[in-house]
């Protein structure tokens, strides 16, 4: 169940939001100032921010970049909500780094509409940032690989080999394909260093090494 945090002074739209997604299936929790959003936030980080940009002791802009700037929490969806419908408000608070927003009045429709897309968008884009198959792990934003929970130290080659072959897994990946997404070159000389690299990372996955499978006058193709 995805926590959604509503940080929102008008305690009747407050209230809306909370009801509408709570009925959802959403598990809701309310705030009337920015203190009390950032009190609750050093112990639990939630899956969406639902954020009313003019707040009683602080701007909701400013919020935003706080957040933004914050490692911990700075991958936090954000929905700005706003009763300014100026476009230059608008394209402040996407500056600031906020993913949507809702302009007040809003429909509740919209409102579900939009928490569900974003959600939807932010849970695959994090998903795809991280390549599992077997008992190996990838992951794009840490540029790093574990084996069992244990750190494989890689050379740039030979990572960027292994995510190619990951992000495929399943799928046969020529060696002219191959070379060229990681080498840059579809130089057939270039073969043997590919299968010197092929070996290495075979002996660096030690065991899960054997999913590097070698499909013959073809390529290769990871595949647990």
């Amino acid at each position: 169940m995805a926590v959604i945090y509503i940080v929102e002074d008008d305690e009747n739209i407050r209230e809306i939001e909370k009801i509408a997604l709570g009925n959802s299936g959403y598990d809701v929790c309310e705030f009337s100032s920015a203190a009390d959003f950032f009190c609750s936030l050093r112990e639990k980080t939630p899956d969406l921010l639902l954020l009313d940009i003019m707040l009683p002791d602080a701007d909701g802009i400013d919020i935003i970049k706080e957040i933004r700037e914050n490692k911990k929490i700075q991958m936090i969806p954000i929905i700005l909500v706003t009763a300014k419908t100026t476009e230059i408000d608008k394209v402040k608070g996407l500056d600031a780094g906020a993913d949507d927003y809702l302009t007040k009045p809003f429909g509740i429709m919209e409102l579900i509409s939009r928490v569900k897309a974003l959600l939807r968008r932010t849970s695959k884009e994090a998903a795809e940032k991280v390549v599992i198959v077997g008992d190996v792990c990838l992951d794009m934003e840490k540029h790093c690989v574990t084996v069992s929970g244990e750190k494989c130290e890689l050379t740039y080659k030979e990572y960027e080999l292994l995510k190619l072959l990951m992000t495929k897994a399943g799928i046969v990946t020529s060696r002219e394909d191959i070379l060229d997404k990681v080498w840059g070159t579809d130089f057939e000389g270039e073969s043997r260093t590919l299968d010197m690299h092929i070996k290495t990372l075979r002996q660096k996955l030690k065991e899960s090494g054997s999913m590097i499978k070698t499909v013959r006058n073809v390529g290769y193709i990871f595949n647990a």
